[in-house]
């Protein structure tokens, strides 16, 4: 564990799939680096995520976003497997592609209108309509109102919980130093470096990322940072596990590793309250089940709730302090799609001391841009 006044190069505050991606990347770019971390007592997103590497249609109205997770989406094979080398074992990562699948006309539009943005944005992703008679020939078991769909060889899943801990462990392995139950009180800058306390532990470090979800507007704040965000809740309903039948991913239900079949998910204005109700689950569910009705046959065994960390305009933000260079402050929702990235190029060019350049579009400054 860090002792006190132990020296770290970076010390990344926040145990979850984003801060987790950092840290290990940071850890193969060759920095002595600190994982703190307040522990599952916290809003972890990370640990209701539903484990989507959804590709299409993200970030559309904004074509750094769309070429950022595209970038993101490719490294995926790369990164699991430098991943899973370096853990020992398998994360649960498979690329079958993603359907989303569309009950109305209204709905088969908007799925055309993603693709022609996402060509406009980027022509480095395959997307297409599928037909129902498609879809019929491929599901024999797929509901009357199923319209169409897309289909995106590109999406892939992960089992969440099995992608964070292979990079806490990953990063144990290099050397690097993980502590859970740590909450951080304060970050301070010092004449060099920076000092992170949590009660009477003090860690000393040249550099410090701040990716504690929703408590990084707290500790960014003193460091001359603003990072704006907000609490959006999901919930996912969980069925016992059924003989697999549907071996890609879609954007209302998937089939894990284990066969439990996940719904999901709802996006709530909910405050902090990361607790479930009956109306939602069962409005996830109605939705799954005009996909797949033999799906009725299962038994629900649980439902999630968890909160996502929300930038007013849904876009990630990646922003150093002005005023303390080598504090950094990084916040986004997709912590899975992201991980890739942010391991494998956020990560060292933090170590470097800096945000890539075509990630400065990205800078919370975007929120403050005077209007005359």
């Amino acid at each position: 564990m860090p002792q006190n006044n132990e020296h770290f190069d970076i010390v990344v505050v926040g145990g979850g799939l984003i801060g987790a991606a950092i840290a290990w990347g940071a850890s193969r770019a060759g920095a002595h680096v600190a994982l703190v971390d307040e522990g599952d007592v916290a809003f972890r997103a990370s640990r209701g995520n539903f484990g989507l590497i959804w590709l299409q249609g993200k970030g559309i109205d904004f074509p750094p976003y769309v070429n950022w997770s595209i970038s993101a989406g490719q490294s995926w094979p790369h990164f699991s497997h430098v991943l899973q080398e370096d853990c020992g074992f398998d994360i649960g990562w498979r690329q079958p592609g993603g359907f989303h699948f569309c009950f109305t006309e209204q709905e088969l539009q908007q799925r055309r209108d993603v693709i022609l943005k996402t060509a406009a944005a980027s022509g480095d992703i395959s997307i297409r309509m599928v037909s129902r008679r498609e879809l019929k020939a491929e599901f024999p078991k797929l509901g009357d109102t199923v319209t169409g769909a897309s289909y995106s060889p590109a999406d892939s899943h992960v089992s969440p919980l099995l992608l964070m801990r292979a990079l806490h462990e990953a990063l144990q392995k290099r050397g690097g130093v993980y502590r859970s139950g740590l909450p951080v009180d304060r970050i301070q800058p010092q004449a060099s470096g920076f000092v992170t306390t949590s009660g009477d532990i003090r860690i000393v470090s040249d550099k410090v990322v701040i990716a504690a979800g929703l408590s990084n507007s707290r500790l960014a704040t003193p460091l001359g940072m603003d990072l704006p965000i907000m609490a959006e809740r999901g919930q996912i309903v969980v069925t016992e596990r059924v003989a697999p039948f549907f071996p890609y991913v879609a954007n209302c239900l998937r089939q894990t590793e284990e066969g439990s079949f996940l719904f999901g998910s709802s996006h709530e204005n909910a405050g902090l309250d990361e607790g479930t109700d009956v109306e939602t689950a069962a409005r996830l569910t109605r939705t799954a089940l005009s996909v797949f009705p033999a799906l009725g046959d299962a038994s629900v065994l649980r439902v999630w709730g968890a909160l996502r960390v929300m930038t007013p305009d849904g876009r990630p933000i990646y922003q150093q302090s002005d005023r303390y260079p080598g504090a950094f402050g990084i916040t986004c929702h997709s912590g899975v799609t992201l991980a890739s990235a942010h391991a494998l190029v956020l990560a060292p060019a933090l170590v470097a001391g800096n945000i890539p350049d075509d990630l400065h579009c990205f800078s919370s400054g975007r929120f403050h841009v005077q209007t005359h």
